[in-house]
């Protein structure tokens, strides 16, 4: 399953494995760097399409000042805010409790059940574009946050409860019979047992979900229509002009946006890497 590791006694081809990473490295990072430096430029020098160089001049500070002046990218970025945090707590509460029943307390059709809750992730996203937008619509919810909030919270509960469920699925069983045999109600196992247990999951998992809501782009432009409720990857593609666009500050509006899942990652990171290793063995 993995790759066998290079001996030491082959240096040409532990050279060629580390020449190989560190070009896909480069070819993922460079855009990134472009976004970097096209930040850093004036309007006038990405106009003379210098688009690679090094700046001839810079006007970072102007740049990023624009964004909060001449662009309603805060009122964008505080709607990615109402629509991802209540949904990132919903997915938990709910993925956490369906995970902890599919696990512990099997039950006749429950497979099924959890076959249900999985299968949304193998269908590409726009099979479900027309549906759920007319449902929206009819429920009266379109271009609200409530469409963005409870269509992320139905998807991304199945992909959290395949992730939660094998991770309280690798949990020892003496755990359970003994917390059972001092006579603990399912309720106090999940609340006093299996959350302690389960927080680095939690927080993997909270981590990747705030990233996958976060960067929703198809599903804002999908269910919003008015400035007044679209989350920032929506309001990024506004900023766009019809004949021309400030590419500078497009930019410096892209590194602000990356933010918020850069820095919950790196909060977050010992408790990322931990989660996402625990339930990697069983037994």
């Amino acid at each position: 399953m993995y790759p066998r590791p290079i001996p030491a006694a082959r240096p040409g081809a532990r050279a060629l494995y580390a020449a190989g990473v560190w070009t896909v490295l480069v070819l993922w990072l460079l855009p990134l760097f472009a976004i970097i430096l096209t930040a850093f430029r004036t309007f006038e020098d990405v106009m003379s399409g210098n688009y690679w160089g090094w700046p001839e001049q810079t006007d970072l500070l102007g740049n990023f000042t624009a964004v909060f002046t001449q662009t309603d990218m805060l009122g964008y970025f505080t709607n990615s805010l109402i629509i991802t945090i209540p949904s990132v707590l919903a997915v938990l509460v709910l993925s956490t409790m369906t995970g902890y029943v599919l696990s512990r307390h099997p039950f006749r059709g429950s497979t099924l059940l959890f076959a249900t809750f999985i299968a949304g992730n193998f269908l590409p996203h726009q099979v479900f574009m027309i549906p759920v937008r007319d449902l929206m619509v009819s429920l009266g919810l379109y271009d609200t946050y409530w469409a963005l909030m409870i269509f992320h919270v139905a998807f991304q509960t199945g992909f959290a409860t395949l992730f939660m469920r094998n991770f309280i699925a690798a949990l020892p069983d003496e755990l359970f019979q003994a917390a059972r045999a001092e006579g603990a109600s399912p309720r106090q196992i999940l609340l006093q047992i299996v959350l302690p247990l389960i927080r680095p999951a939690l927080a993997a998992l909270a981590i990747l979900l705030f990233t996958f809501i976060w960067n929703d782009y198809f599903w804002a432009i999908v269910l919003t229509q008015t400035d007044a409720v679209k989350p920032v990857t929506a309001g990024l593609a506004n900023l766009r002009g019809e004949w021309v666009s400030a590419w500078n500050v497009i930019s410096a509006a892209t590194l602000f946006v990356a933010i918020p899942p850069v820095l919950m990652f790196f909060l977050m990171q010992r408790h990322f890497v931990s989660g996402l290793t625990m339930g990697a063995v069983k037994g």
